[in-house]
């Protein structure tokens, strides 16, 4: 029986330096987890991935993170570690959240070896531990090895005593979203599911028991009260406010989208307030404020709605929805208004601190191109080569810009154009990138015709789903995924770029509340038909993508206009097949172009295919 793959993905391998003359190196290699090995490879373009390493599992003493504060000297800044034998292999992760992954899955698959009783949390350099400072590489470690748990986090409140607290009837949770486990004290939560809560006392975490008796703590943004109204604790809520004031304090805020949810005069009747810059009638600018009323359907249960088609068990949860799909109303739910200042840190004061680029270190060059929001120049900052990405005033506003930063901000993959900074303090505003030397691909496809290999063109299908994995696993929608929104690494390495139409979603599926622009040959029926954009439909353009590759960037349909690709498409037809593709890729893209959503692969599902023809 073949072992099952459990974890693969590109991270940044130290050098194990065995031997006290080996050189101090780090490169990016490709990881393969299954139920026996640890391996990686080196991605040699056109040729077959070269093994480079193979740990077996029952080799394995120690998986665990290192905390360290030695500045990291590699792209990916998030180490953790692996004793098996006598030997330590450090591993950079590009994300937290990958760390958490690798390391949880290495913990549960070695749990039964013979294991370390104490570890080193930090990097052994220049002859000793930095932790202990001890001199012996095999010293004992300086810190109790937990072989279960996951990973450090602040300490949570001790779980109650059964009688510290009253009984008052069990209440009941509904968990707003899933979340998966980052300490042994913790519980998982599938959406949607019950919970009953032990203790709600915490600000941050409460205790909740699942249906078969675990219990343990979870974020307490995560879960809603099934029954009872307490809303405090949301930065939305305002509960003694007349329309009056909220209409004055959400003209006065101004932002797109900026909203409160505050009690009507009918007691227990609660209402949405958002202020929408939307056009009227005229076709002008309307500044005005829109109020819904939250209803309920005549159900037995309590089914909460603002536009009818889309019902939630829970006024958060509600709450939560919108603040990611319009669904019905004029505008997405964007900002949280309260009147005694409780709303969320704002996004600018996020990147002054963290990611503001200053003007006099950044240096603008050539024309690299131009996007569905302005030109691409290439530029320096900090004497890095970079690509800075403008944004025209009438095409964003800066609140539209701010958000998409915040967007980009959450996304760190080795597979997408990582961004830099954004440069706040210049008019125009600009986003500021890695620089990426071949181009965009559909241009490196046409001007490499006749030169590049299968095996190469899949590897850039191969990149492609990576990254598209990533953002799916992240409830990321990319809405305009093709060849000329990935560019090509001086490495041959593709990434995808272009997020300028991204958004987060809740429940996969983001419905257009504008007319928007988006390309016909590219896009799935639902987005045709409906504007209903999801995973599902980033997996049809995913297809047409593989389709550009393997026509070496040929432009789809490339002799019918929008209007005859939609009736092909409504009559059943698709792309033919190309020439250099095999039959298995071919099989793939059609089954990307499947009629209905549900019936087309994951990204995750495509990623392990198209893994499985390289060899890999």
């Amino acid at each position: 029986m073949f072992p099952r793959v459990i974890l693969k993905g590109t991270m940044i391998k130290k050098s194990q330096q065995k031997k006290r003359t080996s050189p101090s190196n780090y490169k990016s290699r490709f990881f393969v987890l299954d139920t026996q090995d640890l391996k990686y490879s080196e991605r040699r373009p056109g040729r077959k991935p070269l093994v480079k390493g193979c740990i077996k599992l029952n080799t394995i003493k120690c998986a665990e993170i290192v905390c360290t504060d030695v500045p990291i000297p590699c792209d990916f800044k998030y180490p953790f570690q692996v004793f098996h034998e006598n030997h330590y292999l450090y591993i950079f992760a590009p994300d937290n959240d990958c760390r958490q992954r690798w390391v949880r899955a290495l913990k549960e698959e070695t749990k039964n070896n013979n294991l370390v009783a104490k570890y080193h949390p930090n990097f052994w350099m220049d002859g000793k531990w930095r932790c202990c400072q001890q001199t012996e590489r095999l010293a004992t470690g300086c810190h109790v090895y937990d072989p279960v748990g996951y990973a450090s986090k602040k300490p949570l409140p001790l779980l109650p005593d059964p009688e510290s607290e009253p009984e008052e009837g069990q209440r009941i949770v509904i968990a707003l979203q899933d979340y998966t486990p980052i300490g042994v004290d913790d519980l998982p939560l599938q959406k949607d599911h019950e919970y009953v809560l032990i203790n709600g006392s915490h600000a941050d975490w409460w205790a909740v028991e699942d249906g078969v008796g675990n219990t343990g703590f979870v974020p307490s943004t995560y879960v809603a009260l099934k029954y009872g109204n307490n809303f405090e604790r949301f930065e939305w809520y305002n509960k003694n406010i007349t329309r009056g004031e909220a209409e004055e304090l959400l003209m006065k805020e101004g932002k797109e989208g900026a909203f409160m949810m505050r009690d009507s005069r009918q007691a227990g009747v609660y209402t949405v307030s958002v202020f929408t810059k939307a056009p009227g009638s005229n076709g002008e600018k309307n500044p005005r404020v829109k109020h819904y009323q939250i209803r309920q359907a005549e159900t037995g249960e309590a089914t909460y709605y603002l536009a009818e088609k889309y019902l939630f068990s829970t006024i958060p949860e509600l709450i939560h929805y919108h603040q990611h799909n319009a669904a019905g109303l004029i505008t997405r739910l964007r900002h949280p208004v309260s009147l005694d200042k409780r709303c969320s840190l704002d996004v600018s004061d996020i990147l002054k601190d963290q990611w503001e680029v200053d003007p006099e270190e950044l240096t603008l060059g050539r024309e690299l191109g131009s996007g569905q929001f302005g030109l691409v120049l290439e530029g320096r900052w900090r004497e890095t080569k970079v690509a800075v990405k403008m944004i025209r005033e009438e095409c964003m506003s800066d609140d539209d810009f701010k958000e998409e930063a915040k967007v980009m901000m959450k996304l760190s993959h080795s597979k997408l154009v990582q961004l830099y900074g954004v440069c706040t303090q210049r008019s125009p505003m600009c986003l500021v990138f890695e620089f990426m030397e071949k181009g965009c691909l559909s241009d490196y496809l046409r001007a490499k015709k006749g030169r590049i290999s299968q095996d190469t063109m899949l590897g850039m299908c191969l990149d492609v789903s990576e990254g598209m994995a990533y953002l799916e696993s992240s409830n990321f929608i990319h809405r305009d995924l093709a060849a000329r929104n990935c560019l090509v690494s001086k490495n041959n390495e593709v990434k995808v770029s272009d997020f300028g139409m991204t958004r987060f979603v809740l429940d996969d599926q983001y419905t257009s509340s504008q007319c928007s622009k988006f390309p016909v040959k590219w896009s799935a029926p639902e987005v045709i038909r409906y504007s209903k954009f999801s995973s599902k439909s980033d997996v049809w353009s995913f297809g047409v993508l593989m389709w550009e590759v393997f026509t070496e960037g040929r432009l789809p349909y490339e002799n019918r206009t929008n209007a005859e690709v939609v009736e092909s498409l409504n009559s059943g037809l698709r792309l033919i097949k190309p020439r250099l593709a095999p039959d298995a890729v071919h099989q793939l893209m059609e089954w990307c172009w499947k009629e209905k959503p549900d019936d087309r692969p994951s990204f995750a599902l495509l990623l392990h295919e198209l893994a499985s023809h390289t060899n890999l």
